[in-house]
């Protein structure tokens, strides 16, 4: 009897034997259902023998077969392969987590039918002025009569599924299924929106994809803000789809998506669909089909996007290459873009990273000519760079964390009938809460960081383990009512700023004002339309949006970033910076920018103001090479979590010994720890890590993969919770 060897979602690193039961066939990548321990399984087919390593008649039998087919592009099998050993990562863990949800548990891999709401004869012979005592109703059934309406499209037309609950109940509505519709688009596609005139850098850029865009080349777009990138994108997607092939496009996070989308959208008449966490699993699942179909002309999505089958994959393209947010931090901690580079390759289709801030790894990738960079040195249209102003704050009277030449500029500007940007990466009101009687301050026990105050919700937050608590009515330490707020966040801000600029309308836009679906869109949409006049935020305002109005951008209070002990600190705020910075003055409108500091004479901020990004650039990177940093040698980190902050140092110290007594090991291997991580206590757990660097990559590849059976069995390893980061971007 065959044997089907299968990848389940466990953390071991192997795979499963069990028997196929006669008649029953199987193939690489199909899903089944077999029985694990006292449940029934997901898993996925790696291969079929007719051999298993463990006695036949110990084996049990596949107890369902759930596709008949594969359920991975043979590319897209190979990548996530290659990406289970780089990452040493359990492969069925890998499998699985790249399919939809519903398909991990089981659902069928093909669209459900549609669910479509219509009127009955009566309800079309039922005048709507007899509905009048229910106005729900009669606005469902005046919406009824204008056509059929599928119910995915209840909530978007602001009607109400009870309404028609209780119209179907009348006899007045009812439900009825309609098979999905496949639709080839290839045939009829054309550019419906209008093309923007490229000029001679983006045509360049745009002629030097085109030319080599039926093979695999990794392109690095670098444009500086506002150079028209998406101009860039869209040429070249032009090309592609009237190929009739399909193309990926990523995009950081999903506050970048709805400006993106349209844009997308409006120039092509080509099915564009959407992959984002704001999605349910149901929409998750149609876009993954439609996508394998060959239904989806253009998918955006974020980092998971990246593992859709795509019938005929003709490029990747992936925006603001540079962000933190394309790695996955938790699990299986790969790297999206070093993925995707992996994926164009396998497919034999060009990958574009665009971004104005590239990273140092995709800078130093174009030195090794891995990359070829395509430069954009002009803002599109005839926007001007806007010019760039520091303002000492040493001695200087601050309201809510703003200078009296800050609030001064900002009149003027809007004055103007200009917009105001303020950047403070700081949410909540403010950044602790402490007794002005005896010096107590609010603090996460569980993470040993302060809490945040929101003073809109009366409540402290920690930021970093999402616990809550109300705020205290006296100090639990000397009992004094003297509560005191320190620091400033963007609540306080926005509360603040309200009497200072009494006749302003005020936006604020960070996580806690944009959780709810739809809201950012909301946010954006006013800021277009000229309501808002003033805009707070926090990152999320800081990349790849386009406002037209914006002329004056400040960046409230960036010196903690010019001290930190993470040696990727001063990339990052050189790329927000600049990010930031990028917002103002975009439509030919003069823009300026204020960065307030203590520190105006730190060599960061005159070499990001005199010079550019491109010039910090080169200087860290000679940096790096001359202290042996990344991406001059290679990373990888060991963390370990425990409750008693004695098991995981312990674990970690037997792991170098086990580390340090490989015959792999070389003089050039450089191990640092056991130590406590950065932020040493989280969400109840103490955190430990070790850090192994190697000049080579393939050298420390194979330590690794050496080493990771023997882990195991150390004595401490079943005591901890330990993980392991390929390529680590917080060290």
């Amino acid at each position: 009897m065959p044997v089907a060897h299968v990848a389940l979602p466990v953390p071991l690193n192997r795979t499963f034997d069990y028997l196929l039961p006669p008649g029953m066939q199987v193939v690489p990548g199909c899903r089944v259902s077999v029985p694990f321990g006292k449940r029934e399984a997901i898993g996925i087919v790696t291969g079929v023998s007719d051999t298993s390593d463990f006695p036949i008649e110990k084996l049990k039998p596949v107890a369902a077969v759930l596709d008949n087919r594969s359920l991975y592009t043979q590319d897209l099998w190979r990548v996530l392969h290659w990406a289970a050993e780089y990452y040493h990562f359990p492969l069925g863990e890998v499998l699985l987590h790249a399919l939809p949800v519903l398909l991990r548990q089981g659902k069928p891999a093909e669209l459900t039918p549609l669910w479509q709401w219509f009127a009955t004869e009566q309800g079309r012979a039922t005048p709507l002025d007899s509905l009048k005592r229910a106005p729900k109703q009669q606005q469902a059934m005046a919406a009824l009569l204008q056509g059929k309406i599928y119910r995915h499209q209840v909530s978007h037309l602001d009607l109400n599924e009870a309404a028609l609950q209780a119209l179907r109940a009348k006899s007045l509505a009812d439900l009825q299924s309609v098979a999905p519709l496949t639709q080839d688009w290839r045939k009829d596609f054309s550019v419906i929106g209008e093309r923007l005139r490229l000029n001679t850098e983006q045509a360049t850029a745009v002629g030097a994809i085109r030319s080599e865009d039926q093979q695999f080349s990794a392109w690095l777009l670098a444009g500086v803000t506002g150079s028209g990138k998406t101009e860039v994108y869209l040429s070249v997607l032009e090309n592609i789809l009237a190929q009739g092939r399909q193309a990926l496009v990523m995009v950081p996070e999903i506050g970048l998506t709805p400006q993106t989308i349209a844009r997308f959208r409006e120039r092509f008449s080509a099915p564009v669909d959407v992959l984002h966490s704001g999605l349910n699993d149901s929409e998750r699942l149609a876009v993954w089909l439609r996508a394998r179909n060959g239904e989806a002309g253009i998918v955006i999505g974020t980092r998971s996007s990246l593992f859709t089958p795509f019938a005929r994959l003709g490029v990747i393209i992936i925006d603001e290459e540079h962000d933190s947010s394309y790695k996955q931090q938790e699990g299986w901690r790969y790297h999206a873009r070093d993925l995707a580079v992996f994926r164009a390759h396998a497919e034999n289709i060009p990958i574009i990273m665009g971004s104005a801030t590239p990273a140092l790894e995709t800078l130093h990738n174009v030195q090794l000519g891995k990359y070829r960079k395509l430069t954009l040195t002009k803002r599109a249209g005839n926007a001007k760079p806007p010019v760039h102003h520091l303002l000492d704050l040493k001695g200087m009277p601050l309201k809510v964390g703003l200078s009296q030449p800050l609030i001064q500029r900002m009149q003027q500007h809007l004055k103007a009938d200009n917009q105001v940007m303020l950047f403070l990466n700081r949410r909540g009101y403010s950044p602790a809460l402490l007794c002005h009687e005896c010096g107590w301050i609010a603090e996460c026990q569980r993470c040993d960081h302060y809490y945040t105050f929101h003073q809109n919700h009366r409540q402290l937050r920690c930021h970093h383990c999402d616990s809550q608590r109300p705020v205290p009515h006296q100090c639990p330490q000397c009992g004094s009512t003297q509560l005191v707020s320190v620091g400033v966040g963007t609540e306080q801000l926005e509360n603040e700023l309200a009497p200072l600029f009494p006749d302003t309308p005020i936006t604020r836009i960070d996580r806690d004002t944009t959780s709810r679906k739809g809201s950012l869109e909301q946010h954006l949409a006013e800021v277009h339309r000229g309501g808002a006049r003033i805009l707070i935020g926090t990152q999320m305002l800081a990349k790849g949006h386009h406002f037209p109005d914006v002329t004056l951008v400040s960046l409230l209070d960036v010196d903690g970033a010019l001290f930190s002990a993470d040696f990727r600190s001063a990339e990052r705020f050189a790329q927000l910076y600049t990010q930031v910075s990028g917002r103002a003055g975009r439509a030919g409108k003069k823009g300026e920018v204020v960065l307030q500091t203590h520190h105006p004479d730190h060599p960061l901020l005159q070499v990001l103001l005199h010079q550019g990004y491109e010039a910090f650039s080169k200087q860290t990177l000679e940096e790096r090479k001359s202290v042996f940093l990344p991406p001059f040698t290679s990373h990888v980190l060991f963390r370990s979590e425990d409750h008693d902050n004695r098991q995981s140092a312990l674990f970690l110290q037997q792991l170098r010994n086990l580390l340090e007594s490989s015959p792999l090991k070389d003089d050039s291997l450089w191990i640092l720890g056991p130590v406590p991580a950065l932020q040493a206590k989280r969400s109840g757990r103490f955190r430990w890590q070790l850090l192994l660097q190697h000049p080579s990559r393939k050298v420390l590849q194979h330590l690794i993969k050496s080493s990771m059976p023997l882990i195991g069995s150390l004595p401490q390893a079943k005591k901890v919770k330990w993980t392991l980061d390929v390529d680590p971007i917080d060290n």
